[in-house]
């Protein structure tokens, strides 16, 4: 992914709401299901992780991506973006 589609990505994720929020039990099987099921509705997720949870939002981020085969747009303190492009029917053209 280039740093022009990252920063479009971004552009999109700021209006977002956070869809997914990590807490104290951190990466379980749960949330990566729960990841993958808010992939098949939306290309772009942000995630929050609270503030008991005691694991970096850096680290949170790479293996939820590994683990969903998607990739980190940002992290912003404890707010995570990711995206995935739908295989069927992309919603989101990414700039070239």
């Amino acid at each position: 992914m280039t740093s022009k589609q990252r920063a479009y990505l971004r552009k999109l994720a700021n209006d977002l709401d956070p869809v997914i929020r990590i807490g104290k039990d951190s990466i379980t099987p749960e949330l990566v299901m729960a990841v993958d099921e808010a992939f098949n509705n939306r290309e772009l997720i942000k995630i929050q992780v609270l503030k008991n949870c005691f694991d970096e939002p850096y680290d949170l981020a790479d293996t939820l991506a590994d683990r969903t085969r998607s990739h980190v747009v940002q992290v912003i303190g404890k707010r995570i973006v990711l995206y995935k492009a739908d295989p069927k029917d992309p919603k989101i053209v990414l700039p070239k």
